[in-house]
């Protein structure tokens, strides 16, 4: 069962963590000083391409979960994950539908890239929000003089998570921190980033074994 929320948890951060980074809402969303700054900065994010490890650290500060993967992304919509053992998981989406491929339970699960937004906290950041600072408390700050923080509080009490924080280093997001209402952190931080390569788009097709389970979620 652990197994099972772990791998739901990594979904939901891979999903908001390329709705973060590629949501044409979040692009045009914001007025002030913060909001403008952090759009103008993801906008220059065509490709986003980075290993990363993810921490998931429980209310009393104990790591429940350490996880490695590798994160591709591409304008718009068009993303790559894949999460290593011992937690083996691949989601592809072409910009149309999320698959999300678990080897384990040799196991396909499709959604309409809608749906599957729409059951994450990537909703809040999609083309459903008209403007970030109806949605959200952003504020940002300057760390050292190459690395910016901004986070977003949701002013929705019903909200998936409780803050979502970015942190950038010359530009570069670097780390993000989503705290849920259960106090608990995940901590998603990225390394060997690469930023605006090409990316071919063949990339973003998932590929699994004859055989396994397909399941769509079309409602």
């Amino acid at each position: 069962m652990q197994q099972l929320f772990l791998k739901r948890l990594s979904a939901l951060v891979a999903t908001l963590t390329v709705a973060v980074l590629f949501s044409g809402s979040l692009l045009a969303a914001g007025k002030d000083g913060s909001a403008t700054e952090l759009a103008s900065l993801l906008k220059s994010y065509e490709t986003y391409q980075a290993d990363f490890i993810q921490i998931v650290v429980s209310e009393n500060g104990n790591n429940v979960q350490e996880t490695r993967g590798l994160l591709k992304a591409k304008r718009p919509g068009l993303f790559y994950w894949e999460t290593r053992a011992p937690l083996s998981q691949l989601i592809v989406s072409d910009g149309k539908s999320v698959e999300v491929y678990d080897p384990d339970l040799e196991q396909v699960t499709i959604h309409s890239l809608d749906d599957r937004v729409q059951n994450t906290p990537a909703l809040l950041l999609s083309g459903e929000v008209d403007n970030l600072e109806e949605t959200y408390r952003v504020s940002g700050r300057q760390i050292s003089e190459d690395t910016r923080e901004f986070t977003l509080e949701p002013k929705n009490e019903d909200s998936l998570f409780v803050s979502l924080r970015l942190t950038f280093f010359n530009n570069e997001l670097q780390e993000m921190r989503m705290q849920d209402s259960l106090s608990q952190l995940s901590v998603l931080s990225f390394d060997h980033i690469r930023l605006n390569e090409t990316v071919e788009r063949s990339v973003f097709k998932l590929e699994y074994p004859e055989g396994v389970d397909v399941i769509r979620d079309d409602n």
